[in-house]
């Protein structure tokens, strides 16, 4: 991250605000998910957010003893890598100077690993939310991409590990949108 020209003497609040400019770069990462109103492809900043508020909304889905509060700071810091590697559309087959980046690297690893309740409700929130999207948009991301029902099944599954409740609700998505014609319901490399 290049130094900013701010008016701030170099220190722990100078840190503090780089790295809050830096990571504005996050509303610039589109997203292969469009917004439900078909407008526009979400930015990786309105992902994380809206992430955010399904996390508070959906919480008594989350596993007994979820602590919400991590929950939640790991959603809003988990795409922060996505503004040096920009986004990856989930079916494809630096560490911050100031010492709160350790805490944000703990919390992003943590979340990848899925090995606790915060993490796995967390990573079930991220999977839940594109297939929303893709089902109240037609498929529209999931038709582009070729992408067919047993591919969304396989990649999601592990949304029942974060609550088996959302879990249900993400199989009906996929067979409802299978009956409608948003998604295949398999591959010509998975159809016998």
């Amino acid at each position: 991250m290049a130094a900013l020209d701010l008016p701030i003497a170099d220190g722990r609040l100078r840190r503090q605000l780089e790295f809050i400019v830096e990571i504005d770069r996050l509303k610039g990462i589109l997203r292969q998910t469009w917004l439900t109103d078909r407008s526009r492809p979400e930015n990786d900043a309105e992902h994380s957010w809206h992430l955010a508020v399904m996390a508070l909304v959906l919480a008594e889905y989350a596993p007994s003893g979820t602590d919400l509060s991590r929950a939640v700071r790991m959603l809003v810091v988990h795409d922060l890598v996505e503004i040096d590697a920009g986004d990856t559309f989930v079916y494809d087959e630096r560490r911050s100077a100031a010492d709160q980046g350790c805490e944000l690297r703990n919390l992003w690893e943590e979340f990848e690993r899925r090995d606790t309740p915060e993490a796995r409700f967390a990573a079930a929130l991220d999977r839940l939310q594109p297939m929303l999207h893709n089902y109240l948009t037609g498929g529209l991301a999931w038709r582009k991409h070729g992408v067919t029902a047993d591919r969304v099944h396989a990649r999601n599954r592990h949304i029942g590990d974060g609550s088996p409740a959302l879990w249900d609700v993400a199989q009906a998505i996929i067979g409802t949108a299978v009956e409608r014609g948003f998604l295949e319901e398999r591959g010509p490399e998975t159809a016998r």
